[in-house]
């Protein structure tokens, strides 16, 4: 099977069921490290609930990522400006940044908006960043979807979790989602090094599982500083400096049904 990322021929390396009921071969990248399953012929299956019914962890995953994107935001970013979450499901991380006070808007070709509605993607805004969580490892073409978000931005600020170069048995690692089956791509720092470098652009990481493409020059230990200063609440200091949307939201979203 042929990398999706590098284009290298690459083989099997292990064979998982998906769903309780489809062995599924996954293919490993000798050259950039990437992992993918074969050909997912199972997704429509998998997407029947775009958020799976194990993904306990939704509404803590994005207290987190609001408080990280707000920090990152703040210190390396023009606030002021707007900002999009690509992939970004049912609108909760759009609809928290908003109330924290950062212009941010929604777009997902897949999940139905429940918390952000008015405030979708048009393609007539430029954007300071594009922010996707907990999406690339559901990417069926990932270069697709990396070249579409950098039509919209120069930076990437993402979420997924790496694997190491000592490969997790499918059974024993979490992330695989073999009860959903929607996790088919899987990244590797080297993997993320070579997305960088194909479209120019510098990464940034903290190893695990918060990324940054962007490019704008960093100084990566200031990045990972500023990561760490999150676990000291660090963001309730920050949200001073911002003026929640919440109010106006509500005002700008009245005046539109109005005027229909």
């Amino acid at each position: 099977m042929i990398c999706k990322i590098c284009n290298q021929d690459n083989n099997s390396i292990f064979t998982a069921k998906i769903l309780n009921k489809y062995d599924v071969d996954y293919y490993h990248c000798s050259q950039c490290y990437f992992l993918q399953t074969e050909e997912p012929y199972w997704l429509e299956e998998s997407y029947k609930e775009s958020i799976n019914l194990s993904d306990t962890g939704i509404m803590l995953r994005n207290i987190s990522l609001s408080h990280i994107t707000t920090i990152i935001v703040f210190f390396f970013y023009n606030r002021k400006k707007k900002f999009l979450d690509y992939a970004g499901g049912y609108g909760i991380l759009t609809r928290m940044l908003r109330d924290v006070g950062l212009d941010f808007y929604w777009k997902d070709k897949f999940s139905k908006n429940l918390l952000a509605r008015g405030f979708e993607y048009s393609s007539n805004n430029s954007f300071e960043l594009v922010t996707s969580f907990e999406a690339f490892e559901h990417f069926e073409n990932p270069l697709e979807e990396i070249e579409s978000m950098l039509t919209k931005s120069d930076t990437i600020l993402f979420s997924t979790n790496l694997i190491n170069d000592d490969l997790p048995n499918p059974s024993e690692w979490w992330y695989f989602g073999l009860e959903h089956g929607q996790h088919i791509s899987f990244f590797s720092k080297k993997t993320l090094e070579y997305v960088a470098k194909k479209y120019n652009l510098n990464l940034y990481t903290n190893n695990s599982s918060i990324h940054l493409l962007t490019a704008k020059n960093i100084n990566r230990y200031f990045f990972w500083f500023v990561l760490k200063l999150n676990r000291l609440g660090i963001f309730y200091l920050l949200r001073l400096f911002h003026s929640s949307k919440t109010g106006n939201d509500m005002g700008e979203i009245i005046n539109k049904i109005n005027i229909k």
